[in-house]
């Protein structure tokens, strides 16, 4: 395989010669390294990667370059290779132009000189942008392909799985590709149901697999390795990953199990801009990366596509059953469930249930509606983001919202409301859904006056609600778990508590289970929020391991 290109270009050479030093000296094995003295340089550099159909992983350019500065020239670098990862080096007095970058090229990062010692605050932000980079590029007859139709919910469910789990895999769509076609013929016998039809790299092929068959032939965790945990997380949510990042970092023996893919409700956000240290945003799939990353590194084990099916309690220990029959025990027990999205009571909406009605979907069925109107049903923060990486797409975005005002917050109101693709509709729900294929039009009611109208739409993209993922412990009639003195009324202890002592905060019902995160009641819902219970927890699990 063709090496991804690193370009490195300032006009002092000195700096040049050290950037290209360090770059060689932990890339170069993996990244062809290309330097530059100038932008026009660099930029002639570029194009010849370019005509020789090479990829560019990341760009780094000086600031203070004479003819073109390095933003300008990152500006122009962006054009030809629009994934690229883009890193500023600057001075102090250089770093109200980087933050004016992130929003006029699109900038990464920004890098003060000098840099040293490289394997603190140079290697971790280009590992952080590399790793992207490599999630997110698709390089062609690479990975894994998957011949499907667009309106099939199985083909829909597979894509957003693979897609939640950062396995970079190529789409291809029977009525539209004469190479799925001709992949589908080859496997396939005329007549027989079989997509989602996927193809590896080692020739191997799977018809219509199951998420586990998938994530065991991606080279994903399904299987416990030990029969002990300290700790076993229930949950790959910012409250799970959370736990399972700072539990493991104490030292703490970690299993999370994911019953879909790492980052819960928030891994399918296109965008989050108001979370700690990431001042240009960054999306839910990056971050759940990252997370799952420092997780592994501090020696977390993480099962993907596998479910805890009961618990209970021997003595000290719980035992856990998984979906493959295997049964585990641990100290303590963590879940971090979270919510999701409810689904739409409209008469026969299951016919289009992804198939062109999505539930936090946008992430991956965006692109499919190009220059096309569709619907976004709610008004709050994880709708909103929605709104806006649907708007790069679509022709129109209409939102439909039952109450009078979105619940969503400032910074995201004023670019909603901005935005020329966007009409907002209040006190309105969306009532019917047609189609003959594909969806064409969608029906919807204002709840005040009663008055209704058809509006084209190719697809809808539902965001209403939370309904909590958990059965093990006890809950409040919406389905959120009870913990701490939440569980104690009139000053009495639950029912079948055993122990001479009150819960932990954020102790369920049972000693020794905890929950945090969306599926816990009484949180603020959000990545912080959720994050921030994740890290609590684990103080919470040295207190409950002290008095047990």
């Amino acid at each position: 395989m063709i090496r991804a290109g690193i370009i490195a270009v300032d006009d002092d050479r000195v700096v040049l010669n050290s950037v290209e030093r360090d770059l060689r000296q932990k890339y170069g094995r993996d990244y062809r390294i290309v330097k530059a003295d100038s932008g026009a340089a660099a930029l002639d550099a570029i194009r010849q990667l370019q005509q020789r159909g090479e990829s560019v992983a990341l760009i780094i350019a000086d600031q203070r370059m004479p003819e073109m500065t390095g933003v300008q020239f990152l500006g122009e670098a962006a054009l030809l290779y629009p994934e690229a990862r883009k890193v500023l080096l600057t001075a102090y007095a250089d770093t109200e132009a980087a933050i004016s970058a992130i929003n006029n090229v699109g900038l990464d990062y920004y890098l003060m000189k000098p840099w040293s010692p490289p394997d603190e605050h140079f290697y971790p932000v280009l590992d952080g942008l590399l790793e992207e980079w490599c999630a997110n590029v698709r390089l062609p007859y690479e990975g894994i392909r998957v011949v499907g139709a667009q309106w099939s919910p199985a083909c829909h469910e597979i894509k957003d799985f693979l897609g939640r789990n950062s396995i970079p895999y190529q789409w291809l769509d029977i009525e539209r590709s004469t190479e799925a076609k001709r992949l589908f013929d080859s496997v396939v016998q005329e007549g027989e149901p079989a997509m989602p039809l996927l193809f590896f790299p080692d020739g191997t092929s799977l018809v219509q697999p199951t998420r586990q068959q998938v994530a065991e032939k991606a080279g994903l965790r399904t299987r416990a390795e030990n029969p002990f945990y300290d700790v076993v997380i229930i949950g790959g949510g910012p409250a799970g990953l959370s736990a399972a990042v700072y539990a493991s970092s104490d030292g703490l023996k970690v299993l999370l199990v994911e019953r879909s893919a790492p980052g819960g409700q928030a891994g399918n956000s296109p965008k989050i801009e108001n979370f700690l240290g990431f001042p240009s945003g960054i999306s839910g799939g990056d971050l759940t990366r990252r997370a799952v990353t420092q997780a592994r590194r501090f020696g977390a084990e993480i099962l993907s596509a596998s479910t805890v099916e009961s618990i209970r309690s021997e003595g000290n220990s719980k035992i856990i059953t998984l979906s493959d029959g295997a049964e585990i025990s641990a100290k303590i027990v963590l879940i971090a469930t979270g919510a999701w999205f409810q689904t739409l009571q409209i008469p026969g909406i299951e016919r289009w249930n992804g198939a062109g009605v999505y539930y936090g979907a946008a992430h991956t069925e965006a692109a499919n509606f190009q220059d096309r109107p569709v619907v976004v049903i709610g008004g709050a923060n994880s709708a909103a983001q929605a709104i806006l990486f649907l708007s790069k797409y679509a022709s129109k975005v209409t939102v439909l919202m039952r109450g009078s005002e979105p619940t969503w917050s400032r910074y995201l109101d004023a670019a909603i409301r901005n935005h020329p693709k966007v009409e907002l509709v209040f006190d309105t729900e969306l009532t019917e859904v047609h189609g003959n294929e594909q969806i064409e039009e969608v029906v919807i009611c204002n709840r005040k006056i009663g008055d209704t109208r058809t509006l084209p739409a190719a697809a809808a993209f539902a965001f209403i609600g939370q309904k909590p993922q958990s059965d093990f412990v006890q809950r409040t009639e919406s389905g959120h778990i009870l913990t701490g003195l939440d569980l104690v009324r009139d000053g009495k202890r639950p029912a079948n508590w055993p122990l001479d002592r009150d819960p932990l905060l954020l102790e369920t019902s049972v000693p020794g289970i905890f929950a945090a995160g969306d599926v816990r009641n009484g949180t603020k819902h959000g990545v912080a929020a959720a994050t921030g219970d994740g890290n609590a927890s684990v103080s919470l699990f040295w207190q409950y391991l002290s008095i047990s």
